[in-house]
């Protein structure tokens, strides 16, 4: 069951992420709708962790690409050499089963769309050739706030093909405490053992994708996007995608609760990570103060919940 394949990665995490379980939901979520993830933060809140602790813990293929201004395209997907008679494909660091993008808006635009094939298609297209990567494929990129210094703001593009974008944020008293207690010697990512297979994950992401969802439910999630497209505040709405995008990561909070069928709440649990990063603010809007986050909580609040017939 999914239940026991949540529950064993979280546990497993959990040794080396001190609290973060309502980030790591969403993420397992995210993964089992097949979709990428993005984590934004301050510098230091474990956003580089959770992604290795993941990747080790599902045991899959990892690679680590830390995006800089002077990254380019060919560093990412890969380059042709000459070598002998011909030229030969040495593929980059994209060939992986899951890719930690670190710091992804600190690479310029042009570098950060060599990522888009890969993530909407799951291959490259190099020197005329189209070559597939592996299954699973996942991207969890990192992001700093796009307040500071030597950061681009992410193409449009690119935002929409993450499934979810989560707040890491600071830990309490209590589980900063609990940080420094655990790092007085070896760091436990370095002991750290898988839990999981990629052939359980796709497995695990089969099952996901069979959770039954009532016609009034999917009505309430194309509701919920459509509304976005009517805020004032917005300039650009979410699009379908993320109708689909809310559907699967509703149907993966399901599935990790141990049931087959979704509920209202997971759709409203979903709903912020999906659709706040999918809404491009007016100026005016941010300037007044203004969240993506805040418009998609006051949204949910005044689109009518689906209720069962009595």
């Amino acid at each position: 069951m999914i239940k026991d394949f949540a529950h064993r990665l979280q546990n497993n995490i959990s040794k080396v992420i001190v609290g973060r379980e309502t980030t790591l939901e969403i993420t397992l979520a995210a993964i089992l709708s097949g979709g990428h993830v993005l984590l934004e933060d301050v510098p230091g809140t474990g956003k580089t962790m959770l992604a290795r602790a993941l990747a080790v813990s599902l045991g899959l293929g990892f690679k680590r690409i830390q995006f800089t201004p002077d990254l380019l395209p060919s560093d990412v997907t890969g380059v042709s050499v000459y070598k002998g008679a011909a030229f030969e494909f040495m593929a980059g660091p994209v060939f992986t089963n899951l890719l930690l993008a670190d710091e992804i808006n600190r690479a310029t635009p042009k570098t950060q769309s060599a990522l888009l094939e890969a993530m909407a298609e799951g291959q490259v297209s190099a020197d005329g050739e189209t070559r597939g990567l592996p299954k699973p494929f996942i991207v969890i990129a990192t992001q700093n706030p796009v307040e500071m210094d030597g950061t681009y703001r992410l193409p449009e593009a690119q935002l929409d093909r993450f499934l979810v974008r989560c707040t890491v944020g600071y830990p309490s008293a209590e589980e900063e405490l609990e940080v420094l207690h655990r790092l007085r010697g070896t760091h436990p990512i370095h002991v750290l053992g898988a839990v999981s297979s990629a052939e359980e994950l796709l497995n695990a992401q089969a099952q996901s994708r069979e959770v039954h969802l009532e016609p009034e439910l999917r009505e309430y999630i194309v509701r919920l996007v459509q509304g976005t497209r009517q805020l004032t505040e917005v300039y650009l709405g979410a699009s379908p995608r993320a109708s689909l995008a809310l559907q699967g990561v509703a149907q993966g909070l399901a599935a990790i609760a141990g049931r087959s069928f979704v509920l209202p709440d997971d759709i409203k649990k979903a709903a912020a990570p999906v659709l706040a990063h999918r809404l491009m603010l007016r100026a005016e809007a941010r300037l007044r103060g203004v969240t993506a986050e805040g418009l998609v909580k006051d949204l949910l609040a005044q689109v009518p919940v689906p209720v069962e017939a009595v």
